[in-house]
């Protein structure tokens, strides 16, 4: 009996492992194609989504978004009416409103002057050098950007604290200049015909950086005179400008192409899913011994300091403060001594001489030497991590 139902019981399990092998590709193709759906509606929801949106849009919570001051200026008993449109734009405005609007990149020369003809007040938020002579309002200055106060006889500006200015800008004739530092301003105030205000206020008003300096109050300042702010956002649907749409793979491809796409990616998947190599369980395996790097280092140290050899010693402080340096400052990790004390000079606006004797200068005679090499090499490190620390500074 035992000799005639073994072979029966080996042809059912043989007649199974295709059944199973059916039912386990079936399962890892259902898989692939629900994950391959869900990454699709996430995509198609992040892009309508309030993130997706572009930098000083009053109705976006991410950190370079708006809200935060539209919100502060409701708070304030003004009405924030937020636009998309020109022509939604043109029929709200009235002789209580403000119309605020960042650089209007989407917009003709014609299509912006339709949009500004009927606002008696006018404040741009950002600001691109073609809008800048467009207005004839003045041209890019440079300067610090360190803190400074309103200074300017604008009197709804007077009491606004300090500001950080990310950008600065000379004032044609005729109009005022405020928070300036000589001849540069970061606020522009032209009230020859009407009230036009222009400054770039991505790094002023976003959400993540409003509650700064008088960040606010430069906000409120500007925005809150009148009872109604009609908050105007740029963007390619309302463009006037043919040929503005960013072609996309999408666009420039058949419609069949990206269903194609995917099947394709969903057959390679289930291929592989079949085709794939099965792993069995681990291996244990003896490795060999295995010594820390702190241990390795300290050897090293204590053989380098029991020989003497101060020279050495120094090219391997060298070389790791400029392995960490070139990491801090963008350059590659095998940067050339020169490189990395150019890149920190730079950083630190002092003589690259300097650095570059410090980096790769002759080694020191003795150990008195080492140690002060070892503590101006450390002296450096700080203030590259200070000077990246710093707001406003050039990292």
């Amino acid at each position: 009996m035992t000799t005639t139902a073994a072979p029966d019981e080996d042809v059912d399990t043989t007649a199974e492992r295709p059944k199973r092998r059916t039912a386990s590709l079936l399962g890892w193709l259902f898989v692939a194609v629900l994950v391959i759906a869900v990454a699709l509606a996430a995509s198609q929801l992040a892009a309508r989504g309030p993130g997706a949106r572009g930098a000083l849009d009053p109705e976006s919570r991410s950190g370079t978004g708006a809200l935060a001051l539209a919100e502060l200026l409701r708070d304030q008993g003004v009405e924030v009416e937020v636009v998309r449109s020109r022509a939604a734009a043109a029929a709200a405005l009235d002789e209580d409103s403000t119309l605020a609007l960042t650089n209007p990149f989407t917009l003709s020369d014609e299509a912006l002057a339709d949009l500004l003809a009927p606002a008696d007040r006018v404040v741009f938020l950002s600001t691109g050098t073609h809008l800048l002579a467009e207005l004839a309002i003045g041209e890019n200055a440079s300067g610090s950007a360190a803190p400074r106060p309103a200074a300017c006889a604008v009197p709804a500006l007077a009491e606004v604290g300090d500001i950080r200015p990310d950008r600065l800008f000379s004032p044609a004739d005729g109009v005022t200049g405020c928070f300036a530092d000589g001849d540069a301003a970061a606020v522009l105030v032209d009230e020859r015909d009407g009230y036009r205000a222009l400054v770039e206020g991505v790094k002023l008003f976003s959400n993540a950086t409003l509650a700064e300096d008088g960040n606010a109050a430069l906000g409120l300042a500007l925005l809150g005179q009148t009872g109604r702010v009609v908050w105007y956002v740029p963007s390619f649907e309302d463009t006037d400008i043919e040929g503005t749409t960013p072609d996309t793979l999408g666009t420039l491809t058949p419609d069949w192409v990206t269903p194609a796409i995917l099947l394709l990616l969903a057959a390679g998947l289930a291929v592989a899913v079949a085709q794939g190599r099965r792993f069995g369980p681990l291996v244990a395996e003896t490795l060999p011994v295995t010594v820390r790097a702190s241990e390795t280092m300290h050897g090293r140290a204590r053989l380098t300091a029991r020989a003497a050899d101060a020279p050495h010693a120094a090219e391997a402080l060298r070389e790791g403060t400029r392995r960490r340096l070139a990491r801090r400052l963008g350059l590659a990790v095998h940067a050339s001594a020169d490189e990395v004390a150019d890149a920190a000079a730079d950083r630190l606006r002092i003589p690259r001489g300097t650095l570059q004797s410090l980096l790769a200068g002759p080694p020191p005679p003795d150990d008195a030497a080492l140690v002060a090499l070892a503590r101006r090499l450390d002296e450096l490190e700080a203030a590259v991590d200070t000077s990246a620390q710093t707001p406003g500074s050039d990292a």
